[in-house]
């Protein structure tokens, strides 16, 4: 502790903890060690529309030290807090703020303006429907997942499109030599049918909620590039094929979440129409278009803004009055009618490109169709204080997104588990999350390992080789030996345990759970290997799964810090009578010896049966072997 502290993850000094509804009282409190007289001490706080210093009183002196306090109120409406102390001594001042990580916490002593401590408000009725966080998502990259057609061939090929031969190929790009752009797309043949067929196996798995990538018309394989937003792509059957699918999903109790691509249309669409492939009238034939507006050209026709500058990806004007009548508003806008067909919610593609009104409009209607909907937003960083377009986000206000998909989670667990962070660090940021979030949304966040836009997590914990510094012909052919292997198969068991136990909403991408491997895009988008999946994993992953869709705790319970420190992370979860501990130590070699704070009682370890603790006393003595794992049940309780 410095002469001058104040930790915003402990009650005393700031209470109530983390993000909190508008219209709350928050206590501050600030403690000076020093036998010199302190003339003022005073917080400095301030949001996007005001600033002032406030005066805090003393409240107690004992033993060298004073605590200092006051009461702040969070205000009417809902946004940031922000703010920091300072305190003059004999003339001089002295300031005390965040830490320069800015991960909220134990601050540090400066003598100029520290950064500042973050408070986030959000609107008293904020809520994310319960069913949401007690559910397993799967998410399928439908070219890739299986092909349910009764002749086994390939729907509607696309014209120009190389279809692989083999189901278990290689997917690889065929790109123009001096552009890099993608000249021939390639295709496995997956459909909505061999969705349809696999949900038994989902089902099985332990899964509640399907998230598709994009399922609409498009010319690529990957279908960001939308050609018609109101029609499945024929390469994955029809608009019925989706109704019937959704229909017999909620007979397996698994719900579907669409991909919502609403930054950027395909130039090859009914609504650019740059290659003429469509009878309509496209903005970029004529300004006389219906569509005309929805774009933003510098050049007509040639020059337009594109996402990433990719012209197959024109930008739209999310603004404009026609494309947010037809995207969200109209009786049978895009929004209603594939929530009418059977979707459950959206995942908002590039959220952060979005206008923060564009996003509420949306949220507003999907509630109007259904109040149990979900809206999730792909946001890589820390959602709660991102900065877009020279503008602070209001994504968790309580006015726009459910959830988030959480890439910062697997971005500091994939650090820890690598050895590039130890466990106090894994610790400070995770509590940095926590505090950041409200509680609805933290509780909710898309927990992935793996996705469509990252190197597939077996590869990376495998210690392979890095596919920064390889080609794309090794990339495709590079695969992990069989230590290495082994050793990733080890570490994603221990990663997939914390998924399944952690707060939030654990999201497994296709195939993870077969052992598949991968680099980036395109590799890690390989066809399913079905009937050649990784026995061991795949029965590990539905234990676990498993365990989680039991347990009352692990889908929505309170989160415990339990202990962290070098190798070794655990934490408790708790909900009414039930209690479970998890504890992972991630040397790959060395047995590790902790005391932990467990409460009294009998605790079983529901990964082994032959672990069994009795409790009764302050510290339990744990031995955890090298990528060992612990899940505690506390069996005393009725």
């Amino acid at each position: 502790m410095s002469w001058i502290y104040h930790n915003s993850h402990e009650p005393f000094y700031r209470n109530p903890f983390g993000a909190v509804a508008c219209n709350t009282e928050i206590i501050l409190r600030l403690k000076v060690f020093c036998k010199e007289y302190v003339e003022k001490a005073q917080v400095h706080l301030f949001n996007k529309a005001n600033e002032e210093n406030l005066e805090m009183k003393l409240v107690e002196e004992k033993d060298g030290a004073r605590v200092y306090e006051i009461l702040i109120n969070s205000g009417d409406e809902p946004g940031l807090l922000w703010y920091y102390f300072f305190i003059i001594q004999e003339g001089k001042v002295f300031y005390y703020g965040n830490n320069r990580q800015h991960l909220g916490g134990n601050g540090v002593v400066m003598e100029q303006p520290p950064p500042s401590y973050q408070i986030t408000v959000f609107k008293q009725e904020f809520t994310v429907p319960d069913w949401f966080r007690k559910t397993v998502m799967y998410q399928i990259f439908v070219d890739r997942f299986f092909n349910g057609s009764e002749d086994g061939k390939v729907l509607n090929p696309k014209k120009g499109g190389l279809i692989h031969a083999n189901w278990d190929d290689t997917p690889i790009y065929v790109r123009e030599p001096d552009s890099y752009a993608i000249r021939r797309w390639n295709y496995f043949g997956g459909n909505l049918a061999g969705v349809i067929k696999k949900l038994p196996y989902l089902k099985e798995l332990g899964i509640g909620v399907i998230y598709f990538n994009p399922v609409f018309e498009a010319s690529s394989n990957h279908k960001y590039d939308t050609g018609n937003y109101l029609k499945i792509d024929p390469m994955f059957g029809s608009n019925d094929t989706f109704r019937n699918l959704c229909e017999r999903a909620k007979e397996h109790n698994i719900r579907v979440i669409l991909d919502g691509v609403f930054s950027h249309t395909g130039s090859d669409s009914i609504y650019f129409n740059k290659e003429g492939n469509y009878d309509s009238l496209g903005a970029y034939q004529s300004k006389e278009s219906p569509y005309y507006s929805w774009y933003r050209f510098s050049n007509y026709p040639d020059s337009y803004e594109s996402w990433w500058g990719i012209g197959t990806l024109p930008n739209v004007e999310e603004s404009d009055p026609s494309y947010q009548e037809f995207i969200i508003n109209a009786e049978d806008s895009v929004i209603r009618y594939w929530m009418k067909m059977g979707a459950s919610g959206w995942r908002l593609d590039v959220a952060d490109e979005l206008p923060d009104p564009f996003i509420k409009q949306i949220r507003q209607v999907m509630k109007s169709v259904n109040p149990e909907s979900i809206l999730i937003g792909e946001v890589w960083e820390d959602a709660s204080n991102k900065i877009s377009y020279s503008e602070k986000r209001t994504f968790l206000m309580g006015e726009e997104l459910d959830s988030v998909m959480n890439y910062p989670f697997r971005r500091v667990f994939l650090d820890f588990m690598l050895g590039r962070k130890d466990a106090n660090q894994l610790h400070q940021f995770l509590m940095s999350i926590y505090e950041n979030y409200p509680r609805e949304v933290f509780f909710s966040t898309m927990n992935l390992v793996g996705s469509h836009d990252v190197a597939r997590i077996l590869t990376l914990l495998g210690d392979g080789v890095s596919g920064e510094h390889l080609n794309e012909s090794d990339k495709e052919k590079e695969r992990l030996a069989p230590k290495q292997r082994k050793m990733g198969i080890d570490r994603l068991k221990t990663l997939t345990l914390v998924q399944m136990t952690f707060p939030g909403v654990p999201c497994i991408y296709y195939g993870d759970e077969a052992g598949m491997e991968g680099y980036s895009d395109p590799y890690n988008r390989g066809p399913y290997p079905w009937g050649k999946e990784d026995n061991e994993l795949q029965a590990w992953y539905k234990k676990i799964i498993g365990l989680r869709n039991k347990y009352i705790a692990l889908q929505g319970g309170d989160w415990l810090p339990l202990f962290a420190q070098g190798d070794v992370y655990g934490y408790m979860r708790s909900k009414e009578n039930e209690w479970l501990a998890v504890i992972i130590n991630r040397n790959t070699k060395s047995e590790v010896n902790i005391d932990v704070g467990l409460t009294p009682g009998n605790w079983q370890d529901l990964l082994d049966k032959n672990r069994k603790y009795v409790v009764d006393s302050d510290k339990t003595k744990i031995e955890i072997p090298p990528l060992g794992k612990i899940l505690l049940l506390r069996s005393d309780i009725d």
